[in-house]
């Protein structure tokens, strides 16, 4: 006997069922089971290769991404001693915009992954703009032309892997986002969809119509047949046929890893704001019921769909966040680990006039420079690790202050506050300079995991888990609150040389 809840034993002993929140990541997949209160349970991570074959260009193998998963799902299970029978939904959110190309007999790709940091298609990206598609583009999808998004690198698979086009052409290739590859793989090839956040990031979804706009696939010579059916972000999709759980279980949830951190962090009200400080960061504002078309080189992103009801978003994306951690780390090697750095960092009083232009991979939002790279400048004799180390940290916050102002000049609404999740979220030392130069409150919640809880709470809604969004806005808990306490005058003079700093980045 079943609920939704709860499930009994043969002996009538009740159970109580949980939610597995599938959590695909770019640099590692994770498996998180959560219970009714929103707790995580469980936890198992595995890290999967990054290939760089030439400059500017990042894959993964898709088999490891599918591999890396089943594992940590097993691994989390088994932690808990359950199975598919206490699960009562799996969420599912992933990494944007990466694209895999399958065969649809073989259900072998046709390619590695081409992940969302990849600019092997800048050139094509500048053609386009030559071509005068950028305003087309911009009002059908609310995307920039740029690299960054899926559309480009199906064309280049296409144009590149020996007859790929023809394969597509005859119907045999199939597209996919890493949810819908997921979804593949855990379905043994029984469905093939995505999300209307996740189809919103490929350049070819419309975002007014909500469906695959010919124009855009005609312009990228991608045939209609190759695209997922495009779903809600919560409903029962179908059920696993996959070894790894001894029954199907429901797939309820899909979303791209920023919009479920956005719901994760219960931004349902227009003008909410979130950051994810990853491997890069996202900021989303909740735009509401009509889409706000950016005037500032931020991006409009549906945010969520629940039902025939539609959410969208303003959307501010940093290539660089905490991967230029990483960089000190393993380039520059004056960290052994990443957790180092706020130590090393706060042995300085500031910077000593240093700053740093993380643009490793190019600039995001709001500048747009898929040719950027990376600057340190007011290096001095008397500049130590130490003050690189802060000017590192404070370049992520700054970056994040760029998309703000931006996002407030769009929306015409002020900034209340800042929720912010992810796992550089945790440094307080740039969480508290992060509130002093937005001069607002920034807010970090007791459960970090808000990526994978978005996807959680979608999946729950779905199959009953929990009734309503009221229920579970009653579990958001706050861990730490940080205020502005900066002198105004002192972040007006950092701002202004952190200014002068991006345009030398930017005319180099």
């Amino acid at each position: 006997m079943e609920n939704n809840g709860q499930w009994s034993t043969p002996n009538g002993q009740l159970k109580e069922k949980y939610i597995l929140a599938v959590d695909q990541g770019t640099s590692s997949s994770r498996a998180i089971i959560f219970n009714r209160q929103g707790e995580s349970c469980a936890v198992a991570q595995k890290e999967f290769t990054q290939y760089f074959p030439k400059s500017g260009w990042v894959e993964h193998n898709p088999h490891e991404i599918w591999s890396s998963e089943a594992t940590v799902i097993g691994e989390a299970m088994a932690r808990m001693g359950i199975n598919g029978q206490e699960i009562a939904a799996i969420g599912i959110t992933n990494q944007r915009e990466t694209t895999i190309i399958w065969d649809v007999e073989t259900e072998e790709p046709i390619y590695n992954a081409i992940v969302w940091q990849d600019r092997r298609t800048a050139e094509y990206c500048d053609e386009l703009k030559a071509q005068g598609v950028t305003e087309m583009i911009h009002e059908k999808t609310g995307l920039i032309i740029d690299a960054y998004f899926s559309a480009t690198k199906i064309k280049w698979i296409l144009d590149h892997v020996s007859g790929a086009r023809e394969r597509a052409q005859q119907g045999k290739l199939r597209f996919g986002t890493v949810d819908s590859w997921l979804v593949w793989r855990l379905t043994r090839g029984a469905m093939h969809i995505t999300d209307a956040t996740n189809a919103s990031r490929t350049m070819l979804f419309n975002i007014h119509t909500l469906q695959w706009d010919e124009d855009l696939l005609k312009l990228f010579d991608i045939p209609l047949s190759m695209m997922p059916a495009v779903k809600s972000c919560s409903e029962v999709y179908g059920y696993t046929q996959s070894a790894l759980f001894n029954q199907q279980v429901p797939i309820g949830g899909i979303a791209g890893d920023q919009q479920a951190a956005l719901f994760g962090q219960l931004c349902t009200e227009p003008g909410s704001v979130k950051n994810t400080y990853g491997t890069g960061c996202f900021l989303l504002m909740n735009s509401g019921e009509k889409p706000i078309m950016s005037k500032n080189n931020l991006l409009t992103t549906i945010a969520l769909k629940m039902g025939d009801k539609v959410t969208y978003a303003l959307e501010g994306s940093i290539f660089v966040g905490g991967s230029v951690v990483q960089w000190l780390r393993d380039g520059l090697g004056i960290i052994k680990s990443s957790s180092e750095i706020e130590a090393l960092a706060a042995t300085v009083p500031d910077t000593g006039g240093v700053y740093f232009v993380p643009a490793l991979t190019g600039m995001g939002a709001p500048y747009w420079d898929q040719y950027a790279r990376g600057s340190i400048t007011g290096i001095s004799r008397g500049t130590t690790a130490a003050h690189i180390a802060r000017a590192a940290l404070e370049g992520i916050a700054f970056q994040t202050l760029d998309i703000v102002q931006a996002m407030q000049r769009d929306a015409d609404l002020p900034l209340k506050e800042l929720k912010v999740d992810g796992g550089a979220s945790r440094n307080n030392l740039m969480m508290q300079f992060q509130a002093d130069i937005l001069n607002t409150k920034v807010i970090r919640p007791r459960n970090p995991e808000t990526t994978a809880l978005g996807a959680t709470y979608l999946a729950g809604l779905a199959v009953g888990y929990w009734k309503s969004v009221e229920e579970i806005r009653d579990q958001w808990q706050i861990d730490s609150m940080f205020m502005p306490t900066e002198d105004r005058q002192n972040v007006d003079n950092v701002v202004r040389h952190w200014r002068e700093a991006i345009k030398r980045t930017l005319s180099f």
